[in-house]
């Protein structure tokens, strides 16, 4: 039995406990003396590299699987415990967030990329393989989520015992749920002393028809019952149906970029093997590789001699462009074409902003830099930009507020750079009704993410502008001031649902731009932070939208002008030429602000001008002498309007185009 297990694992025997700790990860000198001890193959520490031998497990022996929740109900801390009781990483006080890499998801507590991690576990005398995938929970990263779910057949939806089902655990079961992978419902936090894990059952069965009993009561933090929650995963989650026999066929599910090595992809394998050497084929950009290295994550790479069908690792091939390694995309041996995995449909940008180099002399520093953090996310598209107040650029579009956050924090943060960033507008369509504009586009109904190019009313039929299909689950005492934010916001009732005694969930057909800047924030704060809030896609509707100029002398500023809901113009330019009124330097003459709808000004601030006082030297005498003097300095001030020309500051554009965070 011994020479057996040493021949296949190809590396040295050691003891395993009872308590499934790795023997060489224990620190306990009574190894000899463990009764319950198995034999199994040894694993190294990351840091030695030595390559591992992974045909020891078998396809059915193989599981992967997906951790989805709300934001902050403790997907990451449970996913440390996994690891350490797995012997994957050392027990210590520091693990927290071990699998959340990314600075700024160590500052904000959130996670925002989803993570790899490799275990190995012994249950009933049997080593398995479980690829564990950490998934984030914020909306604004969905794409993530339903990306990691292509790679597993099975998730945990975890649940917080004192904040109960919320709105983005809506979303991730429905994503789990229709990618038909086993569910395995895990309640977490019951160590909190508000916790109340009934309630939640009752949520959970209501909500999405699973039983009571199928729930598992954890605390991620303290470690209670996670061991539970292994062995579901492996008697619930059925093992992958892959052959490997079959020809390579892998799974490009995510990658990152090393300045050394080139791409690394995150792979899944659909079927076959690949090693070192072989030579490898992209089904999207047709280029040959050969494979220099393939491995697992734990949650660091470790090597590994090969990588079978079933299983989840990375591979690096020499690809040196970013562009390369495209997320979706199937590998397979060269001369051996497969038919290529369907992928992934492309992320659908919510939100655009500019983005410009503070210098222009950064512009191709900065152009690398998003190329190389786009590799890494995905979701975000780009458009060549330029204006004539802050030069060349990008508009990007992003999935959501937090997502273009996060993204600005990044590049400041891994490329260190600096950038400004427009306010954030939403992709309008419109419906051409000129036969000259439709020839010239080819098409009826073009899309809009500039303002600048926003066409005229006389040449449309209709605006369309898009919505999405908002969640919020709340106390029910709040309810009054939410249904009032919501009308406020040109909100449509569609549904409102009592899930328990105290909570409601309302659904809501808003229009974005409604609430792509300061809704959430506005929610949070009316419900003392209890609502949650999620948002799917809902289609365009029509609109009753107008471009509002900004024209200061009567001189339109192209950079300042956006488009609104008419209902909201007065408001929108209002603030606007409040915000302008502040940012413009004082000249010699005065300069009328003005908020326009076409030749209609709805709004209107001036900057005084600096003058001389012309009545000093007056000190009594006739009115008319007053008077004369006035008027021949108003005639200066008039003559002076008319040939001077307002220039605006950088500086003003950025504080009046910039996000106004303080809102």
């Amino acid at each position: 039995m011994l020479s057996r297990v040493t021949r296949a694992a190809g590396v040295g025997v050691r003891l395993r406990r009872a308590c499934n700790t790795a023997a060489f990860l224990c620190s306990q000198p009574c190894m000899e003396k463990c009764p319950a001890a198995h034999v199994v193959f040894s694993r190294p520490y990351s840091s030695q590299k030595e390559k591992l031998d992974m045909s020891i497990f078998p396809v059915e022996n193989i599981r992967n699987f997906s951790i989805i929740a709300h934001v902050d109900h403790g997907k990451s801390t449970l996913a440390d415990r996994l690891l350490e009781i797995t012997g994957t990483i050392a027990k210590t006080d520091q693990n927290k967030q071990v699998l959340d890499k990314l600075q700024v998801e160590r500052e904000r507590g959130i996670t925002v990329k989803a993570q790899t991690a490799s275990l190995f576990y012994n249950y009933e005398g049997m080593n398995y393989l479980l690829n564990l995938i950490d998934t984030p929970g914020h909306v604004d990263f969905n794409y993530e989520v339903s990306r990691s779910l292509s790679a597993c057949q099975g998730v945990i939806l975890v649940v917080d015992a004192n904040e109960g089902v919320q709105a983005q655990t809506m979303a991730n079961f429905y994503l789990a749920f229709e990618a038909q992978l086993a569910i395995i419902p895990v309640i977490n936090k019951i160590d909190l002393k508000n916790a109340d894990p009934e309630r939640v059952e009752k949520q959970i069965e209501k909500l999405f028809d699973i039983s009571k009993d199928k729930c598992i009561r954890i605390s991620a933090k303290l470690g209670t019952n996670v061991e539970k929650v292994l062995q579901e995963v492996i008697e619930k989650v059925p093992p992958p149906s892959v052959n490997i026999s079959d020809p390579l066929k892998a799974l490009v599910f995510d990658s990152t970029f090393d300045h050394y090595r080139g791409v690394i992809a995150n792979i899944a394998l659909f079927g076959g093997e690949v090693q070192k050497g072989h030579k490898i084929m992209s089904a999207h950009t047709r280029k040959t590789y050969e494979v220099n290295e393939v491995g697992i994550l734990m949650p660091n790479e470790q090597p590994t001699h090969k990588l079978y069908a079933g299983q989840v690792g990375y591979l690096i091939a020499g690809m040196k462009e970013v562009t390369e390694a495209q997320i979706g995309d199937t590998l397979y041996l060269h001369k051996q074409p497969v038919e290529p995995l369907p992928g992934f449909k492309s992320a659908k940008p919510m939100v655009f902003a500019g983005m410009y180099p503070v210098d222009q002399s950064e512009y191709n520093n900065l152009k690398s830099a998003i190329e190389k953090l786009t590799l890494n996310d995905s979701s975000v598209t780009i458009h060549r930009d330029s204006s004539l107040a802050l030069g060349a650029g990008w508009r990007l579009g992003f999935l959501g507020l937090l997502h273009l956050e996060v993204f600005n924090q990044r590049l400041e943060q891994e490329y260190n750079a600096s950038v400004i960033l427009t306010a954030p507008t939403v992709p309008y369509k419109a419906v051409l009704s000129s036969a000259k504009l439709i020839k010239e586009y080819g098409k009826e109904e073009i899309t809009v993410i500039n303002p600048a190019e926003f066409p005229d009313k006389s040449s449309v039929s209709e605006y369309l502008e898009p919505t999405v299909l908002g969640t919020i689950i709340t106390p029910d005492d709040y309810i009054g001031k939410i249904i009032t934010l919501c009308q406020t916001r040109r909100a449509v009732q569609r549904d409102m649902m009592y899930i328990d005694e105290h909570r409601v969930m309302l659904k809501y057909i808003f229009p974005l731009n409604e609430i792509v800047v300061d809704f959430y924030d506005a929610l949070k704060s009316l419900s003392s932070g209890y609502a949650s809030f999620d948002y799917e896609d809902a289609g365009y509707q029509a609109a009753d939208l107008v471009k509002m100029d900004i024209l200061l002398n009567g001189n339109s500023v192209e950079e300042l002008g956006t488009v609104v809901h008419k209902d909201k113009a007065y408001a929108v330019g209002k603030a606007m030429c409040e915000r302008l009124k502040d940012a413009i330097p004082r000249q010699l003459f005065e300069i009328a602000i003005q908020a326009a709808l076409g030749s209609k000004v709805i709004a209107r601030e001036t900057v005084k001008a600096y003058r001389k006082n012309v009545l000093a030297k007056c000190y009594g005498g006739d009115i008319t002498r007053k008077m004369k003097l006035l008027k021949r300095q108003a005639e200066g001030k008039k003559k002076m309007r008319k040939i001077g020309n307002v220039e605006v500051p950088k500086d003003a554009f950025i504080s009046v185009l910039k996000r106004q965070s303080e809102k």
